[in-house]
């Protein structure tokens, strides 16, 4: 315990040393008049709100303290009557796997394309039709016709959709496009018609947008915003804000809603958009030029317009199979690079250099990875040159380490303290290998396809599936056993972060490729300490068994 006080008295010193005396103080009481208070939108929030609303072209806007899956709850508690059917987006944020479990409502799904790095091509333009909700309706138990529809813009790999289209086609009340990695599209004109909150009114409609403030805006980490555009009841709305935020104000996101007003053109957003795009050229030039191998941008072959590049059915750069013309842009700002491994078709080549691998030893020199696939890596550019220069400083490196083939001890230092023993003479060509040849002989790639194509049969609705777990109605299940069983949690693993399990869906014979694919990304890492697999839902226990938990029969 002595121990424990003398960290926590360490850990204090570093945080006055760092943020010094003036931050201690600015936390303010709730009673300070000139604030007002955030519950009932008063003073100075009830200003900032109204700025946020004019910038971001809403009629009403709302600072959330509690960040985006707050967000997403508070509108969905609104929109999203008990009893109800809502469309869901299967591609979701675990918000709104969250919000099913709080809410009795029952989900239908619309499933977004992939192609073979796994990455997300949106939900096709024919799953929007009528015809197709009305064939959701009829096949899915104490269904009826959708009040509301939550899509997330942009996908987890920086595509966004022509939200025009969506928005004239999906016969529902109300939409709700989770756009948390954008606040910044009313900012530049290349994102004119892919947000939510982009054009006029729509009849007979509420359109509903969150967005996480920190994302290439300035805020602390909690803060988020919710955009409405059309008839809402505020009274009844700000009962389901009460219920998921604090009254304690968060003084940063009125902070931002000053510096938007003042700042609200498209400069700032402009100079990250041309940062990324330089970026995206030197890595190719880099590639075109090295003898043996380097990082690939995905990408059209021409990138020299500043705008958010279509992706279509003339060229093949994006991979996808099938894909609608008019729907889908990828935006500038979101780099994702490819590494060697796999080619544009799915096929696994001789050697490989997983992204897993690239991921942690950029880790380990200070940069974080927003997105990791099996062969991809998603880096959101803010406005920063040095980071720019240091992203691809960093880069070079890890091929001058891995050409080099260097030793695991010397390169990565955290990854061997993990297991010094397995790592002592191990050098990186040799652990890259490894993992590509796992991932070459359980044909992972293909899997992941198979395991997104059959969703299993939802035998309850995630709300119910929650009240069963609350009554304690539930029991551990190995990995490998669950099929027949009806799962009690969402699992969802990363890469490629989309839910494979939702809460009361039974996983059935068809479903096999799930639970291949689960057992697959366990295997890897209990081969290779430090490569283990990030499933939410599935956990190790006692016995080092991959267990989840299951309703009890």
């Amino acid at each position: 315990m002595v121990g424990n006080n003398f960290e926590l008295s360490q850990f204090s010193s570093f945080c006055y040393d760092f943020y010094g005396e003036n931050t201690m103080n600015a936390d303010v009481s709730i009673l300070d008049s000139r604030l007002g208070l955030p519950l009932d939108h008063s003073s100075l929030n009830k200003h900032a709100q109204k700025c946020i609303a004019d910038t971001f072209n809403a009629e009403h806007s709302f600072i959330v303290t509690n960040g985006m899956s707050t967000a997403n709850k508070i509108v969905g508690i609104y929109a999203c009557p008990a009893g109800s059917t809502i469309i869901v987006d299967r591609n979701c944020h675990k918000s709104i796997a969250h919000l099913m479990m709080m809410t009795n409502v029952t989900p239908i799904y619309l499933r977004p394309t992939r192609n073979a790095h796994g990455m997300l091509g949106g939900i096709p333009k024919a799953e929007y039709t009528k015809a197709h909700i009305e064939s959701l309706v009829e096949k899915t138990a104490n269904a009826t016709w959708p009040v509301h529809a939550i899509i997330t813009n942009s996908t987890h790999s920086g595509l966004f959709y022509n939200t025009n289209y969506i928005k004239r086609t999906l016969d529902v009340k109300s939409i709700h496009f989770d756009s948390a990695w954008v606040p910044y599209t009313h900012f530049h004109p290349i994102y004119q018609g892919k947000a939510g909150m982009s054009g006029s009114r729509v009849e007979n409609k509420t359109i509903y947008e969150t967005q996480s403030t920190r994302e290439l805006l300035a805020a602390c980490s909690p803060a988020a915003m919710i955009h409405i555009k059309g008839d809402v009841n505020e009274r009844v709305f700000n009962q389901g804000y009460m219920m998921h935020s604090t009254t304690w104000p968060l003084a940063s996101s009125e902070v931002t809603a000053a510096m938007i007003c003042v700042a609200a053109d498209e400069h700032l957003i402009n100079q990250s958009i041309e940062q990324a795009i330089n970026f995206r050229k030197e890595i190719d030039r880099i590639n075109k030029e090295s003898n043996s191998w380097f990082f690939n941008a995905w990408q059209p072959d021409n990138i020299e317009k500043i705008d958010c590049w279509p992706l279509n059915r003339d060229n093949n750069w994006h991979g996808f199979n099938h894909i609608d013309d008019d729907h889908m842009y990828l935006d500038p700002i979101k780099v994702t690079l490819l590494t060697p491994g796999i080619d544009v078709h799915g096929q696994l080549e001789d050697t490989g250099i997983p992204a897993s691998l690239v991921a942690q030893f950029l880790d380990e020199n200070g940069i974080i990875v927003e997105k990791t696939g099996h062969y991809s890596l998603l880096f959101l550019f803010r406005i920063d040159k040095t980071k720019s220069s240091t992203l691809l400083g960093t880069l070079m490196e890890f091929k001058r380490v891995y050409d080099a083939n260097l030793k695991i001890r010397d390169v990565m230092p955290e990854l061997y303290k993990k297991d010094p023993d397995f790592y002592h003479n191990m050098r990186i060509q040799q652990l890259a290998q490894g993992i590509h040849q796992l991932i070459k002989h359980h044909h992972l790639p293909e899997l992941m396809y198979q395991a997104l194509d059959e969703l299993p049969v939802m035998e309850m609705t995630p709300y119910d599936a929650f009240q069963q777990v609350i009554l304690g109605n539930v029991t551990e299940c190995a990995l490998k056993d669950i099929s027949g069983k009806v799962s009690a949690n969402m699992i969802t693993p990363y890469p490629p972060g989309v839910p494979l399990i939702m809460p009361g869906e039974k996983v059935t014979a068809d479903n096999q490729p799930i639970v291949s694919y689960l057992e697959i990304l366990c295997e890897i890492g209990s081969h290779y300490p430090g490569f283990e697999a990030d499933i939410h839902g599935v956990y190790e226990n006692d016995n080092g068994e991959y267990v989840v938990k299951v309703l009890a029969q």
